[in-house]
């Protein structure tokens, strides 16, 4: 027994604070990583690790769920040991992996953020397409029956519809980022309306998914939209307080077919967005990322935003 903890003169010292799941998915990881745990190899029981690490089994299944959605584990199952992955090239995984497209390394990190027992969503983006794709398999795990949170709160910074978009612009408009003397009024602008679309159809597809669940699964979720006055130069997700999942939005010259004319457009492809990871408790520098990323969401959310309407 540690020193610390054992009994003096018949009466216990306090208790060890008791770890949280990502805590325990965080001491895991880092053995799977240096080796400690190698791929192939089965991990100690539920039970064991509950005792290990003095948690409930629920903590630890979902320390081994996260770990499973970061592709470091196989064969999760109630009670059942798991088994650690092959990983092909060595090529690490979670939160220390280097930048990944954010249709690679998001979902993943969604599907971590469901297994907490209220799940906290916020997200700056400019049309919600990333979003809503990597939230489809956190719903699929819950209709499934593999989670259930209690309770479910979204969040999302979209540009407003009337604003003139720095992108995506059709190449030689007047709107382009080549004349600093914007105007207003973009009903006949084919490259804003299709934008517009997207992200209305995006935004409702969102919103009926994730309140759905109220319906299904008695589970308490709002979803809530909210729209900026210009257009965000990168996209942010900011995941139970504790993550924040960043990336630019890197515009390239690109073709698009809109009323069945090629449209030459300056626009960004933010599902291949490279997506940089920063997670309280890996260091100074992640903690004051987080910590000021989430500062700066709620400041836009309670200031300069207005009320967002997923309408045409």
């Amino acid at each position: 027994m540690d020193p610390e903890y054992a009994p003096v003169n018949g009466r216990k010292r306090p208790q060890r604070p008791q770890r949280t799941h990502r805590e325990v998915a965080d001491e895991l990881r880092a053995r799977i990583r240096s080796g400690e745990l190698r791929p192939g190899q089965r991990m100690p029981t539920q039970a064991k690790l509950a005792d290990e690490f003095g948690v409930e089994r629920g903590a630890v299944r979902q320390a081994l769920r996260i770990l499973q959605s970061e592709q470091l584990l196989t064969n999760v199952a109630k009670g059942a040991p798991a088994t650690v992955a092959g990983r092909p090239g060595g090529a690490p995984t979670g939160p220390g992996a280097p930048p990944q497209p954010t249709t690679a390394a998001l979902t993943p990190r969604i599907a971590a953020a469901f297994e907490a027992e209220h799940v906290e969503i916020d997200a700056v983006c400019l049309t919600a397409v990333s979003l809503t794709l990597a939230i489809g398999e956190p719903l699929r795990r819950i209709h499934a029956g593999r989670m259930k949170p209690a309770k479910v709160d979204v969040r999302v910074l979209l540009p407003g519809r009337n604003i003139d978009l720095a992108f995506p612009v059709a190449v030689g408009s007047p709107d382009d980022g080549r004349d600093g003397d914007r105007h207003a009024g973009r009903g006949d602008d084919p490259v804003h309306e299709r934008w517009l679309a997207m992200r209305n159809a995006q935004g409702q597809v969102l919103r009926h998914n994730l309140l759905a669940l109220r319906a299904t699964h008695g589970i308490d979720v709002r979803v809530s939209f909210r729209a900026l006055p210009f257009t965000p130069p990168v996209k942010l997700y900011l995941l139970n307080g504790v993550e924040a999942l960043f990336a630019y939005y890197t515009l390239s010259r690109s073709e698009a077919q809109i009323d069945q004319e090629n449209v030459q457009t300056y626009d960004a492809q933010g599902t291949r967005s490279a997506l940089f990871a920063f997670e309280q408790g890996a260091g100074m520098r992640d903690n004051a990322f987080v910590t000021q990323s989430q500062l700066w969401f709620n400041a836009l959310w309670e200031t300069i935003s207005s009320e967002l309407r997923l309408t045409s």
